[in-house]
């Protein structure tokens, strides 16, 4: 399954976020792929507001590589934007956080392509005109498309534009 959203704002990215956190369930990875400044981190930002991530703020592990947080379930944010090598991943025990029991979110995805499991939710960002984005979602798997049905049913009553593909 697979289907787009604009957004329009870092607001609405954020919030779309947000939709997507309240129905990720344990053990979800979702990866994130684009360009610096299209809107991965905002919408990281609104997947810890929809796991109930108590922090109240929610900080880009980009010099980390992974933050957690407590919310609803565990809230792994893994950024590999500064990965310089696929084997610094053992040192950061990605491997346990693609299979643990929470939801994990990973920005700059393709810097761990090899190592992602076969099954994943995709979500790939691209810039259409100042301040609005394509925010495309393809499910790989049954439970990502069961997801992605979830996240519609909640867009239904959004006023967003949805591109079917």
């Amino acid at each position: 399954m697979m289907f787009s959203v604009i957004t329009t704002s870092a607001e609405k990215t954020q919030d779309l976020g947000r939709m997507l956190g309240e129905v990720l369930q344990p053990g979800d990875l979702v990866c994130l792929y684009g360009d610096l400044g299209a809107g991965k981190t905002h919408f990281s930002f609104g997947i810890a507001q929809g796991l109930e991530v108590r922090e109240q703020y929610v900080t880009s592990p980009t010099f980390t590589f992974v933050n957690e947080y407590e919310g609803r379930i565990p809230f792994y944010h893994i950024d590999l934007y500064r990965l310089k090598d696929p084997a610094e991943l053992e040192g950061i025990g990605f491997e346990e956080y693609v299979e643990s029991d929470g939801a994990t979110v990973i920005e700059w995805a393709e810097r761990a392509e090899e190592e992602l499991p076969p099954d994943v939710l995709s979500v790939y960002f691209t810039d259409v005109a100042e301040n609005s984005r394509e925010i495309g979602f393809f499910a790989e798997g049954e439970r990502y498309v069961q997801r992605l049905a979830e996240l519609k049913a909640r867009l239904g009553t959004r006023s967003v534009e949805i591109r079917m593909s």
